[in-house]
């Protein structure tokens, strides 16, 4: 039996929603606890979000999904060697060329990220990115993902700005 949208409070066929309960937010809308208010779900353009800073090795929040903050970052020039202990990351290159160093069991190698791919550091996996020039780099870590991840110095950002 499908019920009667009517008294059920319709959500989808073949999940009813007693009428009792509090009605759902219109789909187009979101809650987000960090802006304290309701947001129109929109898209994001990437290269007008770029075009808005020049710092490089200083990643911006640009949205979020459950635990996860989306980021972008600018590299040029050797950032640092590091690891997570906890958290995952994944380096999604839009422009330029990312050279990422690793070590791992032992012994160091470098892999070259191109715009279009991507590359995943495991938790524990020291890394040491790099860029001849300014590259572009969206990002995928969890909330808790300290930028300089296991060191703590002048790059570290312990807050990170949204745009």
């Amino acid at each position: 039996m499908r019920g009667d949208p009517l008294d059920y409070g319709y959500v989808r066929p073949h999940t009813f929603r007693h009428k009792t309960e509090s009605p759902r937010p219109p789909p187009n809308l979101i809650h987000s606890a960090i802006l304290g208010a309701e947001a129109c779900v929109d898209k994001v353009n990437l290269a007008q979000k770029f075009s808005v800073f020049t710092e490089h090795y200083k990643p911006k929040i640009v949205g979020e999904i459950n635990d996860t903050y989306v980021k972008l970052v600018k590299f040029q020039g050797d950032f640092m060697w590091h690891h997570h202990d906890v958290e995952d990351e994944l380096f999604f290159v839009v422009a330029g060329e990312m050279r990422m160093q690793l070590r791992e069991d032992g012994a160091e190698r470098e892999i070259i990220v191109r715009p279009g791919e991507f590359i995943i550091i495991p938790h524990g996996v020291e890394h040491f990115p790099s860029a001849d020039a300014e590259t572009h780099v969206m990002l995928l870590e969890p909330k808790t993902t300290l930028n300089t991840g296991n060191v703590t110095n002048e790059r570290t950002q312990p807050v990170l700005q949204r745009i």
